[in-house]
């Protein structure tokens, strides 16, 4: 187990299916104990998840709240603090999508978007960093998105945010390298979640004749990713690195 007794908390993770999903899932399974946020998401669902979880052996604590509020994001960190005593890994996955050209997109929008994929990551790093500056040991990883690197029609404000991220992690990784405290980005290209179910078989196609590699990938293929760069030796030489399970979508 590559996390055996690490503790993480992820934001975003919610008991549907996806990423929300998945994380928690593949950080149970390596031995983490896990602390989760999640908003507006079942209970029964979450209660369903979190036995799930357990069952690996992890013991996990959830907290339901808008991370995008500075209550909420401290109050998640002191929960680990409270509960474990430190904060290892930091798993930033909280995100919102709400595609819209810019001439329909309103300043709410705008606002909200950056909220929850970019201010939400200041906040909880904000919060858990000076426990992890005390430990002398820190993993935090950012979940970004190839949008951030290439752009894409209707998505100004999730590029934004996402690009956002990536100059975020890589500006924090200089301050905190001297801490032994990591800070990385994921850039996923198209994975094969439920969301991927309301594209048009049109979109789809054109999407997939971009690809260097002519598919989408599956879940199981990005989340090893998170395991990688939140693993002692693994992850040891990466700081402000983006890496992209992108299928060949971005090339850097």
């Amino acid at each position: 187990m590559k996390l055996k007794g690490k503790i993480a908390v992820i934001t975003g993770a919610g008991a549907g299916h996806g990423m929300s999903r998945g994380f928690p899932t593949i950080y149970a399974k390596e031995g983490a104990n896990l602390v989760l946020n999640y908003y507006k998401d079942d209970m029964a669902k979450m209660e369903e998840l979190k036995t799930e979880l357990e069952a690996y052996g992890s013991r996990v604590v959830m907290q339901e709240g808008d991370i995008s509020k500075p209550e909420v994001a401290e109050k998640l960190i002191k929960t680990a603090i409270d509960e474990f005593g430190r904060v290892d890994i930091l798993l930033n996955v909280a995100g919102i999508s709400n595609p819209k050209l810019l001439v329909d997109m309103t300043l709410e929008d705008w606002n909200r978007m950056l909220e929850v994929d970019l201010t939400s990551c200041f906040l909880t790093c904000k919060y858990a960093v000076p426990y992890m500056i005390k430990q002398r040991f820190g993993r935090i990883i950012n979940l970004s998105s190839q949008i951030a690197q290439k752009g894409s029609v209707e998505h100004c404000h999730y590029s934004a945010a996402k690009a956002g991220l990536i100059g975020f992690s890589k500006s924090l990784a200089r301050e905190l390298g001297q801490y032994n405290i990591t800070v990385n980005c994921i850039a996923p290209g198209p994975i094969e979640t439920q969301l991927m179910g309301v594209v048009s078989p049109e979109w789809r196609k054109q999407k997939e004749s971009e690809l260097v590699l002519p598919r989408f990938g599956e879940l199981e293929e990005i989340l090893p990713t998170a395991v990688f760069l939140a693993a002692e030796p693994d992850g040891n030489l990466y700081t402000g690195q983006t890496l992209g399970p992108n299928l060949g979508d971005v090339m850097m």
